[in-house]
């Protein structure tokens, strides 16, 4: 079985995370969505919160897995028996960010690829940084995120207008 990991902080769990998740599902038998647990990071969603709004966004989308983990995502992989990490790519500027970390997974562990995947291109300017703004100002994001994920923001920031 070839597994892969999808790691990210995913805050929160936006449909361009979701396209990625489905286009490897088409390479890889089963696919962990982990979250990362990086205390130097500020989240506007805690783990819990973003652990469970992942769960429901895949309730219905098999072979997947949702973890947490904290440490080198490599050694996470490689305790999973995952052949692959699954990096997501929107843009030209994602790239030397994540080349950067691919080649370090590389060499922390050769056995472990690095698989990027681009999001059709409807969603290639989305981020969740983008999500959260645009919440934050009371902006419609139903077109961007799953009604669970909006209702989440908007207990967060307040009603759309």
């Amino acid at each position: 079985m070839k597994i892969a990991v999808y790691p990210g902080s995913f805050d929160p769990i936006t449909y361009g995370h979701l396209d990625v998740l489905e286009r490897a599902l088409t390479i890889f038998d089963k696919v962990i969505i982990t979250i990362a647990r990086n205390s130097s990071k500020t989240t506007l969603f805690t783990t819990d919160e973003r652990l469970e709004m992942i769960r429901a966004s895949v309730r219905d989308i098999p072979r997947v897995d949702v973890d947490i983990f904290s440490g080198l995502i490599v050694e996470y992989a490689r305790s999973h028996g995952a052949a692959a990490l699954v990096r997501g790519l929107r843009a030209i500027s994602d790239f030397e960010y994540e080349f950067q970390m691919a080649l370090m997974n590389r060499k922390l562990a050769g056995e472990i690829a690095t698989v990027f995947l681009m999001p059709n291109e409807r969603f290639t300017y989305l981020n969740s940084s983008i999500v959260r703004e645009l919440a934050r100002h009371r902006t419609d994001v139903s077109h961007f995120v799953p009604g669970f994920v909006q209702e989440a923001l908007e207990r967060k920031f307040g009603d759309v207008r």
